[in-house]
């Protein structure tokens, strides 16, 4: 190591050995470290040693550091003319590390890209999905029928008093509906609703005439469960409540919305009934669509097959759900989503609904 001739400056490099040099000696070290700060950036690999390089030539025990160590012995213009070399020298290192470092992440990421690439050529991997229940889809699309003629959507509740279930919709006390053997009872007053009918009251307690509404939701009965009855079942109740609706109005509604369902070939037929909240009544039955008419197990032998009750609204219930039955009528239907399923898809038993098969299910999606 050579000994310069003393002043007042000392310098401070390598492995911390203090040598007395002249400024322009200072000057000349600093342009070496440059030098060679530069090649071995330029010869760092990757971007992991860029960092690595960084600490080495600007860190806190770098040269850089050591010169500025004897910044106070030095008069102000020669701390001016060091300053300005000791500035340039850190750009142009901190210049080069930035530039290798922005050009070997540009490498890293073509050679990732490259490695990782993926032929999107080749078929997918299947993902599962699911599969609308086909009784969920019925009751979807019979409500978009009923909108579009333009029914509104209401719910009411499936625990139910005993009054808006059998009272207000002109069942007496004696009537078999009320038996333990066909009602559940959940205490004293107050029954799962065998029909989605008391809504009709609720309705109209809470809305004047003209009404068009609609009533979608499970029903409970005790029943014991076979290909066409079940003890839990889905209902879409029907009402329209206007000046002069007739019977024929009801018929049309109804032809109109099987048709639409089931296709305009569909063979309905309307049989007188008795329901205490409607009268006259009618129930309306499809012909099977699994014999055709000649009797099988899902019809019970008879080649048709019930879809729903219907008739005039009792002018008892108008009056309890606070209408003059002398100025205005109205007709009732209950639509079965559970029978129009089975007719639509071919479906001989109705307990296929519950039994959460999914091989049912894929059947129609």
């Amino acid at each position: 190591m050579v000994t310069f001739v003393p002043t007042s400056v000392a310098f401070l490099f390598g492995r911390s050995i203090v040598i007395e040099v002249q400024l322009d000696d200072a000057i000349r070290r600093i342009d070496e470290v440059v030098s060679e700060a530069l090649r071995d950036i330029q010869a760092v690999p990757t971007t992991s040693e860029v960092e690595q390089v960084r600490v080495r030539y600007t860190g806190k025990k770098s040269p850089f550091q050591q010169v500025l160590s004897i910044m106070g012995r030095l008069s102000a213009a020669d701390r001016k003319q060091l300053g300005a070399a000791w500035n340039a020298a850190r750009d142009s290192i901190e210049a080069a590390l930035k530039q290798r470092d922005a050009s070997l992440r540009s490498g890293e990421l073509a050679q990732r890209l490259e490695s990782e690439q993926v032929d999107i050529t080749l078929p997918g991997v299947p993902q599962p999905v699911g599969y609308r229940h086909p009784l969920l889809q019925c009751v979807r699309d019979l409500l978009q029928i009923l909108e579009q003629m333009g029914y509104a959507i209401y719910e009411g509740p499936e625990v139910e008093w005993e009054r808006y279930n059998f009272d207000l919709l002109n069942t007496p006390w004696w009537h078999p509906a009320r038996d333990e053997q066909d009602t559940f009872w959940v205490r004293e007053g107050v029954v799962l609703r065998t029909q989605t009918s008391p809504a009709q009251v609720r309705y109209m307690e809470a809305h004047p005439p003209p009404i068009r509404v609609a009533v979608p939701g499970f029903t409970y009965r005790n029943e014991a469960e076979d290909p066409t009855h079940a003890d839990m079942f889905y209902q879409i109740e029907g009402l329209a409540v206007d000046v002069d609706i007739t019977l024929a109005d009801l018929k049309g509604t109804l032809l109109q919305v099987a048709k639409r369902y089931f296709g305009p070939d569909s063979a309905l037929r309307f049989r007188p009934h008795y329901f205490p909240f409607t009268e006259p009544s009618a129930e309306i039955d499809i012909q099977c669509r699994v014999c055709h008419g000649v009797g099988c197990r899902s019809c019970d032998g008879e080649g048709w097959l019930e879809l729903g009750g219907s008739g005039m609204v009792h002018p008892s219930v108008l009056e309890a759900g606070g209408y003059d039955p002398e100025a205005v009528s109205g007709f009732a239907f209950g639509l079965g989503p559970n029978r129009y399923s089975m007719m639509k898809y071919g479906i001989p038993d109705m307990r296929l609904f519950r039994e959460n098969d999914l091989r049912f299910l894929r059947e129609f999606n």
